[in-house]
Formats: structure tokens, sequence, C-alpha cells
């Protein structure tokens, strides 16, 4: 009689504390991590659950964590920002205190499991995986350094608050087609977490802004690498903008179960009555549940209607649901998303008012036509997010085809002939007739991406210097610098084809002299001579020309590549530590812009420059290479 009272008391004083304290602190009670309560965190928009410590629970095959130093490095570029403005600051700050001991309490064995299930529930953070296979946050990230990704302790000792700052601000895109090739890798690169962060919101930092480049693919694999245990709100949106660029909504259902389980947005309510239906409950309560939605109008009738779609594709109703555009005069990434993974495409008046962005996520869905791919393929390659290689793979699928589409049947026609024709003259032939003329050059660029090795197939000759220019950035954007040597005994000292091969070959070539830059300087067509001051910052950068006749030709254009801003000393200052992933970021900030003609040659200088010292040379030569080329 004793011991069901004795029970009902220790329960009552569990339950009258709030159920925390004592009972979270149990060890003989609990599996190990389910009594760790994490250290709050400042957010926008306060959340009631948890959020899990990036540190919580390292896996078993992970690369294990470099632990924080205690003490800063002593090169003065790695001192602690006293503020996160940008590009102004340097900063890396030493490593955090350690957190303060849980007071010990004596165990209570007493509990009755019911309690202990319900202390769980509302204590520990949500997993759908066991402990022993949850990642640790510490180290995040796609590409390890091995793959070719930057060295994981390149963000190791950075301040959370300025890598934040330095990240948040870049909103692209870049000058540079190389340049976004630098950026993507280094942010898919598997990092330390900075000093400061939470592991989640240093993966949702990153996925943001591989999204803002259009990088839909690396963006959703970045926020894969986090356990859907460990998401925070940052990492949600990420994720939601992630799974809708690469049409994979149901990849939202682990997050809408757990940590998103009580996000009021319309569209997490969509998702979760998506989610629903793919749950295996033949899909009557989500549709049913998406019928409500509609019918209290709260929600774009079109937004809803998208969701019935492919909701209904998991289960056996077979009920038909009719898509209306007429109501809507914009796409959104939810209209976009859904519509492909429902296999629609959007209208063409709707695709054609923001074509820049819609053209990049339609290059990589497969549930397009090809023909539809390929006309949006010319926007990604000219960007940097689809390689020659893709961009070839992409026009022998249209070749392969029984009835190959009018338009791009015969181009991919031409693509074969720009290879294999049987004489040089009618490759070179073919590969013109890809490139087109100037009109457009978005697609031109596209198209020298597309006959990269074509062109690297085209024997040097004297007799071809008139087209050297264009067949060497063809080849360069493609990265083929070996065979773009080749060139060099063919092409006249002064020409723009002489420039770009002066700053691509992977070697000095010859000593650069003032009477050459002077030849370049006078056939130089561009405004305000610009491409001129850029071969000189690339030349300069990469440590080619002797700095008395560098300065003096710059006094000649009137550029004053010593002059120095905020930004300069960054970036001077973390090739000076040694740190490419930080090198790598403050060049991509460096970058942005429409065009080469935002680029000065004092940016471009410091640019071509770190990375050298960081030992990022082939990423300098073809950026100082593409300058040189495009302007």
């Amino acid at each position: 009689m004793m011991r069901p009272r004795f029970r009902l008391i220790v329960i009552g004083l569990a339950l009258s504390a709030g159920l925390t304290g004592a009972l979270a602190a149990q060890e003989s009670l609990l599996p190990p991590g389910f009594d760790e309560r994490p250290a709050p965190r400042p957010r926008a928009t306060p959340s009631p659950r948890p959020t899990a410590h990036p540190t919580s629970a390292p896996a078993a095959h992970a690369t294990a964590p470099v632990p924080h130093a205690s003490a800063a490095p002593a090169h003065p570029a790695l001192a602690v920002p006293t503020r996160a403005t940008l590009p102004e600051d340097t900063a890396v700050t030493a490593g955090t205190p350690a957190p303060a001991a849980a007071p010990e309490v004596d165990p209570i064995d007493a509990i009755d499991p019911a309690v202990i299930d319900l202390l769980v529930q509302k204590s520990a953070p949500k997993f759908d995986i066991p402990l022993s296979a949850r990642r640790s946050l510490d180290r995040v990230g796609v590409l390890a350094e091995m793959d070719g990704g930057f060295p994981a302790v390149s963000t190791h000792y950075l301040s959370g608050d300025y890598v934040a700052a330095l990240l948040g601000k870049m909103q692209g895109p870049l000058v540079s087609r190389w340049g976004h090739i630098l950026m993507r890798r280094v942010l898919a690169s598997r990092l330390d977490t900075p000093v400061g962060m939470n592991g989640a919101d240093w993966a949702a930092l990153r996925a943001a802004l591989l999204l803002r480049m259009d990088e839909a693919d690396a963006a959703r694999a970045l926020v894969q690498e986090v356990d859907s245990g460990f998401y925070t709100r940052q990492l949600e949106d990420a994720a939601m903008d992630s799974y809708l660029a690469t049409a994979d909504p149901a990849g939202l259902c682990p997050i809408d179960a757990l940590t998103a389980a009580d996000r009021v947005e319309w569209n997490w309510d969509l998702s979760r009555s998506i989610c629903l239906a793919f749950n295996g409950s033949e899909g009557s309560p989500a549709l049913a549940q998406l019928d409500h939605d509609l019918k209290a109008g709260q929600i774009n009738k079109l937004d809803v209607l998208l969701a019935q779609k492919f909701a209904g594709s998991a289960n056996t109703t077979h009920r038909a649901v009719q898509i209306e555009w007429g109501d809507v005069d914009s796409l959104t990434p939810w209209r976009t998303g859904l519509a492909f993974a429902s296999g629609i495409e959007p209208p063409e008046s709707l695709r054609r008012k923001d074509w820049g962005n819609y053209a990049l996520l339609a290059t990589r869905a497969p549930m397009l036509g090809l023909a539809s791919r390929a006309t949006a393929a010319d926007q990604s390659a000219a960007m940097g997010v689809l390689s020659s290689a893709a961009m070839v793979d992409l026009y022998a699928e249209i070749a392969t085809l029984q009835e190959p589409d009018a338009t791009w049947g015969p181009l991919a026609t031409q693509l074969h002939n720009a290879y294999v024709a049987a004489s040089a003259a009618d490759r070179l032939s073919a590969i013109k007739a890809l490139w087109g003329d100037s009109s457009d050059p978005v697609r031109q660029v596209s198209r020298q991406v597309l006959t990269a090795y074509a062109a690297a197939r085209i024997e040097p000759s004297a007799a071809l210097d008139s087209d050297a220019a264009a067949l060497l950035t063809s080849m360069l954007s493609a990265g083929l610098d070996r065979n773009a040597v080749r060139w060099a005994p063919y092409v006249a000292v002064g020409s723009q084809a002489w420039g770009i091969l002066a700053v691509a070959s992977p070697a000095k070539l010859a000593p650069v002299g003032g009477d050459a830059l002077a030849a370049f300087k006078s056939s130089d067509t561009s405004d305000g001579t610009l491409r001129s001051g850029l071969l000189l910052a690339g030349l300069m950068g990469l440590g080619r020309i002797d700095p008395q006749t560098g300065q003096g030709f710059a006094g000649k254009l009137g550029i004053d590549l010593a002059r120095r801003s905020r930004w300069s000393d960054a970036i001077d200052a973390a090739a000076a530590s040694n740190n490419p992933a930080l090198v790598a970021m403050l060049a991509g900030y460096g970058m942005q812009g429409s065009g080469w003609h935002r680029m000065t040659p004092m940016h471009l200088y410091h640019i071509i420059g770190a990375l050298r010292q960081v030992g990022l040379d082939a990423e300098a030569r073809m950026i100082a290479a593409e300058a040189v080329a495009r302007t």
C-alpha cells in the first residue's frame, strides 16, 4: 500500500518542478544525450522547440572535429572584429569558453516510466535516427578536401558573426564564370563551423547563398548534411527553398515531422498536407485538408491546386486537378517547384517575365523536355552552373532522339561536325556557327563553353590568328590551359590572344616588356582601356611582370593599383594567414556585378594576388584570362 503512494508523491514532486531539474539530469535512466540541454541562442522569431547543440552527437563515421583553440593565432589578420561590417574587417576570434558544468543530482529510481517518456518528449531534441548515427555539426559540408574541397580548418578560427555578415551580404551574380565556380566549391566544402555559430546555421548560411547563385543541387546537398533533429529555423527556410528549387517537395517531410512541426506559414501548412499524402494514408486526409485550404481562400488558389496535384500522385484515387494559371502574374519558387514536380511547364508568358531565374531551375529539371532544358542551358553555362561536359551531354541526348527538335536538332548536328568533320576548316566553321554573333552575349559565352573541347582540337596556325582569341576563350572556359599554350608561337605580340596567354599559361612564357604592353593598349577597343588595366592587374597579381615596368604602364593608363581599401586589407590579411577559404569568400565578395565592366583593376589585382598566395594559382590564372578575354 505504501509503494504506490510513494510513487505518486515522487511523480507529483517531479511534475510540480516542471519536469526539469533533477529528472532532466538523470543519467541512469535516460540514454546518453537525451538529458543534454542546449545553450539559449538568440533568434529573430522565438520558437518554443529546443535547438540541438552543434556538438551533441558526432557520428562514428564522420571526420573527427578539430577542437577550437584556446588562444587566437598571432597573425594580426586573425584579430577579433569589433563589429561585423563588410568588407572592411578581417576577423576571427579565439575559442569560446567551456560551458558551466551541470549540478549533480542523485537519481530517483522509483520514477514511473510514463513520466520518463513525457520528460523525454518535452526536453530532448526531436530525432528520427539513433544516437550513434547522428552527425556532428562541428564540421559541415559536402566536398571533402581529398575530393577537391577546401581545407576543413580554413574556417576553424573565423568569427561566426563576421562570416555571417560576409556571406549574408553577397547577392550575386559574379562577373566571373570562374569566380562563380570557385565560390560554389568553397561553399560546398566540408568546413569547420566558425566560432560562436551553430553548425546548422553554418549550413543554412551557405545553402542560402548557393541558392542566390542558382546552385540548387549544391544547396540541397548541403542542407541534407544536417540531421533533421538539429534543424534551426534558418536551416528550415533554406531547406524549403532548396527542395522547391530541385522539384523535390517530398524531401521536406522529415523536417515537417520534426523541428518544423510548429511552423504556421502557408507553405509549411501545404507541405505538411503533401507529406501526409505520402505517408501511406492513401491520401484522403491530405486531400481533405487541401480542400479545406482551397475553400478557406486564405492561400492563393494556384498554390493549393499545385499542392493537390502533387499530393494526388501519392495515392490511387486518380483524382483530377486542373491547374489554372490565368489568375497569376508571376512565378514563385513554390509555383515553379511544384509545377516541375508534377511534370508541368509553366506558361511561356510567365517564364519570360523572370527568365534568368527560371532558366537556371529549368536546366537541371529532368522532367522537362530536352528542348526546354537546352533553351535554359545557355543561361546556366554562361554563369558557371553547367560545365562544358554537361553541355555536350545535353546536346548528345538531343542528337539521339528519333525526331530531334526543329531548332536544337540542327545545333546538335553542328556540334557533331565541330568535333569530327573531316577537315579543320569544316570543324572551325561549325564551331563559329554555334557561337553566333555578339547580339546575345550570354548565349555566345555559353556556346563557347559548349565548344571548348572542339576548339582544343583545332591545330594552331598563324593563318588562324584572327580566330585565335575566340578559340582560346572557348578552351579556357573549360580550363584547357595546356591546349591553349600551343598557340603561343602563332599569336602576334600585343594582340588580345597574346594577352590571354600571358596570364593563362601554367608558367611564364616570356618577359613582358613595355613595348608589348604599349602594343596591347593601342589595339584595346574596350571602354576606357579597361582591358589593358585588367591585363596589367593580372600580370602583377601573378608576379609575371617587373614591378617597375608595371608601375610605369599603370601611370600611362591612369590607374593606381597601390590604392587600398578595407576590403583589400581584409583579403591581403587572409592571404598572409594562409586561409584559402576566407580568401575565396572575399574574392567572391569583390567580384559581385553584372559584367566585367563592373570590375576595377585594383580589385582584380588583389584577388589574383591573394588567390596565388594561398595556392589557388589555377583559379587565379583562369579568372585573369577571363577578364582579358571578355572585356
